[in-house]
């Protein structure tokens, strides 16, 4: 890593969605940075150094100093960066309701999916059923608008999009459809794909599936 005290690092993984929410983020208010590929199975000395109390990815280095959690890390991509596309609404009450929706987010897709992912027969079924209805409450929070702020792409969209790839792959082991069970957010995703900040950012649906297995596998819960 160059020392240059002006050079934006990020650490962090092609699969991780929390990875491509910060890259996504960087990409919308167009700046670039450097980017290093960190190994979760044997984490460098670099994320211990940036990350010691987590350990865990994605991490931003901004003139020296690191900033951890993916959206901390939106945030403050979005304070420090004032000129260019807002990632947050000005207005505070807006901008509560975007915090509120992207930990809802944080809270239960992951683990949600990881719920069903590690069981099998009607546990995985259960699992799957939950999921969906997370996925579902957010339908009806984005209703009938193109994006969760409106007509604008924006923090709490940024916070969903960023698992999109991770979703279809979800979708093919708990055996569930995007576009027919979620249609609003199938809807909404293809969207926000034809953004290039969001295109670039997200890791191929069908690898993330192969890496799902895997786990599955290493794990002993092979269907």
């Amino acid at each position: 890593m160059s020392s240059t005290e002006s050079e934006v690092v990020v650490i962090g993984s092609w699969a991780s969605m929390y990875t491509s929410r910060v890259r996504i983020a960087l990409a919308e208010k167009s700046i670039g940075y450097e980017f290093i590929e960190e190994d979760l199975s044997d984490r460098s000395p670099l994320l211990l150094k940036y990350n010691p109390i987590y350990k865990k990815i994605p991490v931003m280095i901004h003139k020296g100093r690191p900033i951890c959690e993916s959206l901390i890390i939106v945030q403050y991509i979005h304070e420090t960066w004032k000129e260019g596309y807002p990632l947050l609404p000005s207005d505070p009450y807006l901008k509560s309701q975007a915090a509120f929706w992207a930990d809802y987010i944080d809270k239960h897709i992951y683990s949600g999916a990881k719920k069903f992912l590690m069981s099998k027969g009607e546990e995985k079924q259960k699992g799957v059923e939950e999921f969906l209805g997370y996925l579902k409450v957010l339908e009806s929070e984005l209703g009938e608008k193109p994006y969760f702020n409106g007509e604008s792409f924006g923090y709490v969209d940024m916070a969903l999009i960023c698992f999109y790839s991770h979703i279809i792959a979800f979708g093919k082991i708990g055996n569930f459809s995007v576009e027919k069970d979620i249609p609003k957010l199938f809807a909404w995703a293809t969207q926000c794909l034809k953004r290039e900040s969001v295109s670039k950012a997200l890791a191929d649906p069908n690898k993330i599936y192969e890496s799902l297995i895997a786990f599955k596998k290493r794990n002993g819960v092979e269907d």
